[in-house]
């Protein structure tokens, strides 16, 4: 079975015992949490989409707190002597999908 959830204003294409990097979330490692916003399912070629969805994807975090990648934002007018550097890395959490139900 495949789903489409809606997590945290971005869209994934789950399957059961899928691994995937999701915006940090609150809980631990080894807590279960559910996703109640799907937004497409298909069940061997039966697809509900809509108001017809009626699934919820349950998953497991399996780390709660990854950092991404280190992204600089530099701005500099030359001449000018303005230099600006900011830098940031967003946080993610490590969630396996057991089960779409």
């Amino acid at each position: 079975m495949l789903a489409v959830v809606k997590i945290a204003g971005q869209q994934f294409k789950v399957k059961a015992g899928d691994s995937l990097y999701i915006p940090h979330i609150e809980g631990k490692s080894g807590d279960s949490v559910e996703f109640a916003d799907v937004l497409m399912t298909d069940s061997n070629g039966t697809v509900a989409m809509g108001e017809a969805v009626k699934a919820v994807v349950k998953a497991e975090i399996i780390n709660d707190l990854i950092k991404g990648d280190k992204v600089i934002a530099f701005k500099m007018k030359r001449r000018k002597g303005f230099r600006k550097k900011h830098g940031h890395r967003t946080q993610y959490t490590q969630i396996k999908v057991t089960a779409i139900a």
